[in-house]
């Protein structure tokens, strides 16, 4: 559930630190370390800066040298059955570094990496300049111990040992950028209380809602980051974001049928989002507690219908755009990280049914109807939402299926320089994240989504003479590869004669994602964005927040 670290509450509590000086500790009345804050970062950022071009001069071996440093501001309540559960005020900060270098003596022709991530305290910030060229020392003592190993074991190992080859970074503009964040009300300035407040009328919303509503809970969130990177090239990327959403979960029963739903309100924007309801530049967004009222009143509907007939054999569906967004998420966003297609990821989460080699993949191949179209574009509103990612690389649109045809990978600057020894083109475009500066960056979705199309979703529904229509997504079975896929859906409707009849509950669809993709014959122009607050990719795990959607899609699929 987002937010729910559970860390020491800050204020005017003492907090134990490591520091080898005490001379300029920000100290309040009482003696005691104060919370670090998001504009801690303007009074180190002229002297980290000098700091990482300094490092790179002195440091022999060095190719690269990047440092990303970022605070966080943040508050959360959460709420079950109607009453208060936890609350928390927080602020933390982390450190991240990576050094590409050359190894010593016989093995300067190789290149390796070398990362160092850290947690901060507010005494660390004492000496924050001090605190970064340690953290680069380490990093570049493991860069240039992992290049002697990977030489070693190059020569050791034959033909198997070609595969460690030396690192390399595709080029990638060396830029300079401020980016504030986005909010009416600052995170910051809304009360825990409120936020609290919050929380429990949610679920006490849900529970009121129908007596067959059984458990409910409820968290409202906000926060405020910030990130600065800086490279030994002269980048300097300055960029924050707000943060707000409520999470609901919600249980049902009635005559022995129970329906869990769980669902997630936010965007990249401040407290007004779930206090109020925006116009996130795509759709109004509602409240928070007119959100969660939706998800009692499925529930319990949903506990009143029977469960979903399997079809024998594929029949015509129409999936709306909540359906579609973890079906573009699983079957189009996972498979198009460069990083998966690499085999990076292989022993841990699969493979990708886009691309099985360098000589045996589906780049400028049919694999759609030419009504379908995806994408993946960071300018969208919402959670993947932002300018420049965790290696200082321009957030750039990447069109993975265009008109039907495969064209294009997310993908990072060392993966973009691997596809290109290949002989493939794939310039950096900005999808290197990860979860905190602690963590290495994994090549993650930004906001993935299939293209609007051009049809009226009432005429869709009403060319069908028989078939279902799925709404809203719940859990997604994929194979290895995601070559094929059974994603359950929220509610299930019978369509007879071009109108919607039963509703069923328990039920999805399963298909060959290819075949799926190929049989989609009409496209909506209904082009709606949903928050994902829990991507979890990497080992060690990394949740990410994202954001994925489409318009309603028609094509043919079993029912199950």
């Amino acid at each position: 559930m987002a937010f729910l670290v559970m860390a020491r509450r800050l204020g005017d509590e003492a907090i134990s630190h490591r520091s080898d000086s005490v001379a300029s500790l920000n100290l309040n009345r009482r003696g005691v370390l104060m919370p670090i804050r998001i504009e801690d970062i303007d009074r180190v950022k002229s002297d980290l800066r000098a700091a990482v071009a300094e490092f790179a001069r002195r440091h022999t071996g060095t190719v690269h040298a990047d440092v990303r440093i970022e605070v966080e501001e943040s508050q959360w309540a959460s709420a079950e059955c109607g009453e208060a559960r936890m609350a928390e005020k927080d602020s933390e900060s982390n450190l991240g570094v990576r050094v590409l270098a050359r190894g010593a003596g016989s093995f300067r022709g190789t290149v390796a990496a070398g990362y160092y991530g850290v947690r901060l305290g507010p005494a660390d910030w004492t000496d924050a300049c001090g605190v970064v060229r340690r953290a680069l020392g380490r990093a570049w003592r493991r860069a240039r111990e992992n290049a002697g190993r990977k030489a070693e074991a190059r020569a050791s190992f034959g033909a198997a040992g070609l595969s460690l080859s030396s690192t390399e970074l595709a080029p990638a503009p060396v830029s300079e950028a401020n980016i504030p964040a986005t909010y009416r009300r600052d995170p910051r300035e809304v009360r825990l209380a409120e936020v609290t407040e919050l929380a429990v009328a949610a679920s006490r919303e849900a529970q009121g809602t129908d007596p067959a509503v059984r458990y409910t809970h409820a968290a409202a969130a906000t926060a405020l980051r910030r990130q600065l990177f800086l490279s030994a090239a002269g980048a300097c990327i300055d960029q924050a974001w707000a943060l707000t959403e409520g999470n609901a979960y919600v249980v049902a029963e009635e005559k022995e049928v129970t329906q869990e739903i769980y669902d997630t309100l936010g965007s990249n924007l401040g407290w007004e989002v779930i206090g109020e309801g925006v116009d996130n530049g795509i759709e109004k967004l509602p409240d928070f507690l007119a959100f969660v009222r939706g998800l009692a009143r499925d529930a319990v509907e949903l506990c009143r219908a029977p469960k979903v007939p399997a079809s024998e054999k594929p029949v015509v569906v129409l999936t709306d755009p909540h359906y579609n967004t973890l079906l573009v998420h699983e079957i189009v966003g996972h498979p198009v990280e460069l990083d998966r297609a690499l085999k990076m990821e292989t022993a841990y989460a699969g493979r990708t049914w886009l691309f099985g080699s360098p000589k045996a993949h589906h780049l400028g191949d049919r694999i759609a109807s030419e009504k379908l179209s995806a994408y993946s574009d960071p300018s969208l509103p919402g959670y993947g939402h932002y300018a420049y990612d965790d290696e200082g690389v321009p957030a750039a649109r990447v069109v993975h299926i265009d008109r039907g045809i495969f064209s294009g990978f997310m993908n990072s600057r060392q993966t973009s320089a691997m596809l290109g020894a290949a002989g493939i083109a794939s310039p950096p475009n900005g999808h290197y994240k990860a979860t905190a500066a602690t963590m290495v960056p994994l090549i993650r979705m930004s906001t993935t989504v299939f293209a609007a199309g051009t049809d009226d979703p009432a005429a869709m529904l009403s060319e069908v003479e028989r078939g279902f229509y799925l709404v809203g997504h719940k859990i997604p079975s994929i194979s290895e590869s995601r070559e094929n896929f059974r994603i359950s859906a929220r509610k299930v409707y019978e369509i007879r004669d071009g109108k919607l009849g039963q509703l069923y509950r328990d039920g999805g669809l399963t298909a060959d994602s290819r075949e799926f993709f190929m049989n989609v014959d009409a496209v909506g122009s209904d082009f709606r964005v949903f928050p994902i607050p829990n991507c979890g990719k990497g080992q060690p795990m990394q949740t990410k927040r994202l954001g994925n959607g489409g318009p309603t899609l028609r094509s043919r699929a079993r029912i199950l």
